[in-house]
């Protein structure tokens, strides 16, 4: 319970830094780490029908999603920093970070 407190406080804090980010910038033009074409091609073969707009919490948080994503996360492990790292997520993209849209992943 302890990592996982830590790890939301730090998806919050990263949260509201990449909100800042792509609510000042188009994100067409916005690079997050120096890898994202692979991260988003690799993500995309291993999750080919993952609606993105309307996030499904059984296809983030289920033992079978969980054994799917796992080895996708280890793939950038000395690639992207902090890799494995939980993230803030809203449910419905085209609402506002609230606690009912929002899943810790």
């Amino acid at each position: 319970p302890r990592v996982e407190l830590a790890w939301a406080m730090k998806a919050h804090q990263h949260a509201q830094v990449y909100f800042n980010l792509i609510s000042s910038v188009d994100p067409k033009f916005l690079s997050l780490t120096k890898v994202d074409d692979r991260i988003y091609q690799e993500f995309r073969e291993s999750f080919r029908d993952l609606r993105v707009d309307v996030l499904d919490p059984e296809e983030l948080k289920s033992e079978p999603a969980k054994a799917k994503w796992r080895p996708f996360c280890l793939r950038f492990e000395g690639v992207v920093e902090d890799f494995n790292y939980g993230t803030l997520l809203r449910l419905d993209s085209r609402r506002e970070y609230t606690e009912e849209n929002t899943i810790f992943g």
